[in-house]
């Protein structure tokens, strides 16, 4: 749990503020809202209003207030970037408030409702309250969850949008959390971010990760940015996800370890006993060493990466298990593939998760080929009847709601014959806003293969 979670009294907001939010609901609806009566209070802070016809969508919770959907902006000197404004309808009516940027294509990221002001007036308007709140609520889940737990000590604890914290997350593993930051206001507010994850039970290190290519359409330019003190914890860290070791690099892709892939691990290891098992772009080896836990006779992982691949071999010897049953070759997948099919080399199970291919909706027909392309050659070292899973972690595919469809192209392209089995997304501890479908980005079907 949160150390200084629920131990904090609402005493942030002024006494007149209470006094005047206690009064009827008659008196209240009479004249103006709970976050006018706060704003009140508040001097210099910036209205922004929405366009008619534009509000509904974010008074149904949608936390991302683009540019195009902004009318004009009241409030002189104009807001800056990680200023705390309102947001209002055409009436001028506030409908929440949240944190302002001048650059970014989202010009707000609402942060509270106006019912959610009134309902809890002390974190209205007070980033730093709001955070202690959110991160508490956070911390509560994961525990509700089932994390951590003596077999499981990586998870993920602030799921950005999914947790009411845009642009924030932040992922446990073992004492290190890792903080990456993808907003412009969660740079501004990192020393109370550091503080406040500091305090999660069992979190002794702290590692910020900046993304840098995001942070630039936000405005900030991070290689002008000074270092500020300590926050880098660097090097490795052994964790355990569902009774298998795991070396995590701070140095490693995203946060260092795909957490979000913890269900469809396990799952594999109750698929893998007496099989041949193939884990295409395998990282670290997470599905690999799955399906060596669960039995498999042979595991092969392949990966272009030499550093990753030095991670699953170390992986091997933390977890004890057989080199002659497992191991790991440092090779394109695609001339892997290859090479395997005209030597008619064919697996019982079959994984493939590559990165992400399309980053961006305008690379969305490109990537689609790619994927396509991927399939065809996995689905050709599948034997018949055998299982191949196959993944995208790229949201613009998954949201497009193309990706069977595109398996589909690439069963014609093999020659194949699939059904689908199974289909999942990211682990529970991943949630999403279904106002915010575009947090929604990991796709994973498993297919039997004909």
């Amino acid at each position: 749990m949160l150390r200084a979670c629920g131990a904090a009294a609402p005493a942030s907001v002024p006494a007149l503020v209470r006094a005047r939010l206690a009064r009827p609901a008659s008196a209240v609806a009479s004249s103006s809202s709970a976050l006018e009566e706060l704003a009140a209070d508040r001097k210099g802070l910036a209205k922004v209003v929405l366009k008619k016809g534009k509000t509904q969508i974010f008074r149904d919770g949608s936390p991302m207030v683009y540019s195009g959907a902004v009318d004009r902006i009241i409030g002189r000197p104009p807001p800056r970037t990680g200023d705390v404004v309102l947001v209002a309808d055409g009436s001028e009516k506030p409908i929440g408030w949240g944190v302002y940027n001048s650059v970014s294509m989202f010009c707000v990221r609402l942060m509270q409702l106006e019912e959610e002001a009134k309902r809890d007036p002390a974190s209205a308007l007070n980033m730093e309250r709001l955070l202690e709140e959110r991160l508490c609520s956070a911390v509560d889940l994961r525990r509700s969850l089932g994390f951590p737990s003596t077999n499981t000590n990586a998870y993920r604890l602030i799921n950005s949008e999914g947790d009411r914290l845009s642009g924030l997350i932040v992922d446990i593993f073992a004492d290190v959390a890792v903080i990456a930051s993808s907003a412009a206001w969660v740079e501004k507010y990192r020393q109370q971010i550091q503080s406040l994850v500091s305090k999660v039970s069992d979190v002794n290190h702290i590692k910020w990760r900046s993304s840098t290519d995001i942070l630039k359409e936000e405005g900030l330019d991070m290689s002008e940015q000074k270092e500020p003190a300590p926050s880098s914890y660097s090097g490795t860290v052994k964790v355990m996800e569902n009774g298998i070791i795991y070396l995590v690099s701070m140095e490693g892709q995203k946060t260092g370890f795909y957490a979000d892939q913890r269900e469809s691990r396990h799952f594999i290891s109750t698929l893998s006993k007496d099989q041949r098992v193939l884990d295409l772009c395998c990282y670290s080896g997470g599905f690999a060493l799955s399906a060596a836990k669960g039995g498999a006779t042979n595991v092969t992982g392949i990966d272009s990466s030499g550093s990753a691949l030095d991670l699953a071999n170390e992986n091997i010897l933390l977890n004890k298990l057989d080199a002659e049953r497992i191991s790991f070759l440092k090779e394109d997948a695609t001339t892997f593939m290859k090479g395997a099919i005209s030597r008619n080399e064919l697996w019982d199970l079959v994984i493939l998760d590559p990165p992400k291919l399309a980053p961006r909706k305008k690379v969305l027909q490109s990537a689609s080929g790619m994927y396509r392309s991927l399939n065809a050659l996995a689905m050709q070292v599948v034997k018949p009847g055998g299982l191949l899973m196959t993944c995208s972690c790229s949201g613009a595919m998954t949201q497009s709601g193309l990706f069977l469809k595109t398996i589909q192209g690439a069963a014609s392209m093999a020659g194949r014959k699939v059904t689908v089995l199974r289909q999942a997304g990211a682990a529970c501890d991943h949630p999403i806003d279904p106002s915010y479908p575009e947090g929604q980005y990991l796709s994973n079907y498993l297919l039997r293969v004909m």
